[in-house]
């Protein structure tokens, strides 16, 4: 039995589906034995732990159950809900600050640049003046990552301005963070600097 806890996913659709069954029906359907599982107030993931066999435990692919994906009716129903709720609070918003306009739709150039901001700041940019910057560099790769994993599968589907601004993108976010990790590295191999000399 491995000692790795793994989350499982639940499908919130699949117990909408079987309440809404079970206050149709009257009878109530006699109690399956079951393995004792802590109840949980939400219906979120739960961390559970894997008790199949270490041959299966090695493959995660086949190892993890993902719930069926949404119909084409619950994701376009999902979408019209989700845009009602930004278009109220947009209303809010607005109501709050009549001189903001309506914000700018999302788009590539603008998920390309959120990355490209988040790995800046995590290797130290915009820090203040005068302040020691905060440096988070594994934070950093990982952000970086995303872009070449957002690059690769987006090749062939980009037009050229757009292909452009996320190689370049990509090229400067890992210079820096080479450069970054050139001067860890040389501040690792230098000697520590002498205490200061003591008052006589």
């Amino acid at each position: 039995m491995s000692d790795t806890p793994k989350f499982e996913v639940i499908d919130r659709r699949k117990f909408k589906a079987e309440e809404e069954h079970e206050s149709a029906s009257h009878t109530p359907e006699p109690e399956k034995a079951a393995p004792a599982e802590p109840e949980t107030s939400s219906g979120g993931p739960r961390l559970v732990v894997n008790e199949a066999s270490p041959e299966a435990a090695s493959d995660p692919e086949e190892t993890v159950e993902l719930p069926p994906a949404p119909t084409a009716a619950e994701s376009h129903e999902q979408k019209t809900a989700y845009d009602g709720a930004s278009q109220r609070l947009e209303d809010i918003i607005r109501a709050q600050n009549p001189a903001m306009g309506p914000q700018p739709p999302v788009t590539f150039e603008g998920l390309v640049q959120q990355f490209y901001v988040s790995a800046m700041i995590q290797m130290g940019a915009g820090t203040q003046e005068g302040q020691r910057p905060r440096v988070d560099i594994l934070g950093a790769r990982t952000t970086i990552d995303l872009l070449g994993v957002l690059a690769d599968k987006t090749k062939g589907n980009l037009n050229e301005a757009e292909d452009r601004m996320l190689q370049t993108v990509l090229f400067e976010c890992r210079m820096a963070f080479m450069e970054l990790t050139s001067m860890i590295s040389l501040q690792g191999m230098q000697p520590p600097a002498p205490p200061p000399p003591g008052k006589r």
